[in-house]
């Protein structure tokens, strides 16, 4: 079992930065492929960001160049840092960790860019 709890949401001006965190508790954290995702209203939920056990990282193309996933293995905790955030970033992202079968979500933090 994984708990993963989400923070550093909240409301930005279009243009600006955030940086979301995740702190996972509950198992090994390091042998667990990692993801952010996010769901804007009326719209299904997509992957915005992944990074494997290995560090290997992947992007979703709307978000490509302004977006920075990363993982601290000795903290459990991964990072989502955004740059240059667009109105239509605005959505509850949430904190995934997979292996195997193995699938776990956080509650989510909300993001909102508006002027």
């Amino acid at each position: 079992q994984v708990q993963l709890v989400e923070s550093g949401g909240g409301l930005v001006q279009p243009g600006g930065s955030l940086r979301l965190s995740c702190a996972a508790s509950g198992s090994i954290f390091s042998i667990y492929d990692m993801g952010w995702y996010r769901q804007a209203p009326g719209k299904q939920r997509e992957l915005v960001a992944a990074i494997t056990s290995g560090g290997t990282t992947n992007y979703g193309d709307s978000v490509k160049g302004r977006l920075d996933i990363s993982r601290d293995n000795a903290k459990t905790t991964v990072y989502l840092q955004m740059s240059s955030l667009k109105p239509e970033d605005t959505a509850v992202y949430y904190c995934n960790a997979q292996r195997k079968w193995y699938d776990y979500w956080g509650q989510g933090t909300q993001v909102t860019v508006s002027s």
